[in-house]
């Protein structure tokens, strides 16, 4: 401020001094015009300077001056060496960021907030065959062009990562993930997960081809000892104690069985085929029939439908669904409890409940229910007749349905079970 109260009063001398001269010479505004004009010829000078510094020597020192002038060509001299620095460490950081990118072995690949590529590490170029001379400033979609990433890019959901295979190598599989950072641009990260999925694979054809080995043993076991049991009146009362739980136990192998054959049929196939709308009213009457069987009347179960749409899906699948949840709910609430299954809908999809007044369940074994074989009370469940797979049935058919499973359960409140579908999915 000091330095602009000094160039006013240079002005205001210039300008009394310029008009004082005139006046003496007879032409006073003729000496004002000209103390004007060598004031505005300095400041075209300096302002000459500033031009010539900034475009023909920017890293040299500013030009020599004096007041105001001089105080802003530091200022500038000081702002562009600071700039300087920040570029200088900005490039320092980007070259270490790519320095680790390149020796990831996963692929990153950096896209623009029109989905143009604009950088890309080592990997990418092996696993997605991306070249710098030709794809730079290329569209994602063009260069991975299938359906699948196509829709999941354009979905903006990240939430969950894509499994596909790679582009140029179909033996090998990759994982998606895109992350949205800055003005709308994305980060895309792609793992090779070919060797877990293979040991995936090995781990389901295992459990499938063991269940499948065991049915024949089991059945035949199963036959002889129904056989027996027509004669188990005749035994002594320790042999048809034994002869009963044997029984028992060849059924729960067989449920158990009969179950993890169901689990590797939904990871396998993909479904679909048999899709179609289903009237949810006769689909719940006939499974709170069953659950009335299975409670012997011991229970109240009612049975509530909110909408009169109708639902896109396999119904083989979301009857063994909501009857693993209804049976649950038998097997786990004590005599004289009430249950519930309820269909609704709205403009954001529809939502298949069965809610019930037990003892409800603590909410530290939410997160862990669809685990398979994952017990809240191994005793109890295993004195239920319970496999521990239904919930893990539960949650692929509904991942086969594009639907959710939420469970809201505290002590001594009871228990619901809400499958959410989507509104793709009414009809």
């Amino acid at each position: 401020m000091r330095l602009w109260s000094r160039e006013l009063w240079r002005l205001a001398w210039l300008a009394t001094l310029g008009t004082c001269l005139g006046w003496l010479l007879g032409s006073a505004g003729l000496g004002l015009s000209v103390g004007l004009a060598i004031c505005l010829f300095y400041h075209l000078r300096q302002l000459r300077e500033l031009y010539l510094w900034l475009t023909l020597h920017p890293h040299d020192e500013p030009p020599a001056a004096r007041g105001m002038w001089g105080e802003l060509f530091d200022r500038l001299y000081r702002y562009q060496k600071s700039q300087r620095i920040t570029q200088s460490r900005l490039r320092a950081t980007l070259a270490r960021i790519q320095e680790s990118s390149e020796a990831m072995r996963d692929s990153v690949v950096m896209l623009d907030r029109h989905g143009d590529l604009e950088w890309w590490n080592s990997a990418a170029t092996a696993m997605l065959g991306l070249q710098t001379a030709h794809d730079r400033g290329q569209h994602i979609t063009n260069l991975l062009r299938d359906p699948s990433f196509i829709r999941y890019f354009n979905a903006r959901n990240y939430s969950e990562p894509l499994t596909l295979t790679s582009p140029i190598d179909e033996r090998r599989i990759l994982q998606y993930q895109i992350t949205l950072y800055g003005d709308d641009e994305r980060l895309v990260m792609a793992r090779d997960i070919t060797r877990l999925h293979r040991l995936e694979q090995m781990r389901r054809d295992f459990v499938a081809n063991v269940s499948h080995e065991l049915r024949t043993p089991l059945t035949v076991l199963s036959g002889y000892l129904e056989t027996y049991s027509d004669i188990a009146d005749q035994l002594p009362p320790r042999l048809g104690k034994s002869l009963h739980q044997m029984q028992e136990q060849t059924q729960r192998m067989q449920n158990l069985v009969n179950d993890l054959l169901l689990l590797s049929r939904l990871e396998i196939d993909q479904g679909g085929k048999d899709h179609h709308p289903l009237a949810l009213g006769p689909l719940l009457h006939s499974i709170c029939n069953d659950a009335l069987a299975l409670s012997h009347q011991r229970h109240t179960i009612t049975v509530k439908l909110e909408s009169d749409a109708r639902l896109l899906g396999s119904e083989e699948e979301i009857r063994s669904a909501i009857s693993n949840l209804a049976f649950n709910a038998v097997r786990y609430t004590p005599a004289g409890s009430y249950i519930t299954l309820r269909w609704k809908s709205n403009a954001g999809g529809g939502s298949i409940d069965v809610e019930d007044n037990g003892d409800g369940i603590d909410p530290v074994h939410i997160p862990r229910l669809t685990e398979r074989f994952y017990r809240v009370d191994k005793g109890r469940s295993t004195a239920t007749g319970g496999t521990g797979l239904g919930l893990a049935i539960v949650k692929h058919v509904l991942l086969r349905h594009d639907a959710q499973l939420q469970i809201e359960s505290h002590p001594g409140k009871g228990a619901l079970f809400r499958c959410t579908f989507p509104a793709s999915r009414l009809v």
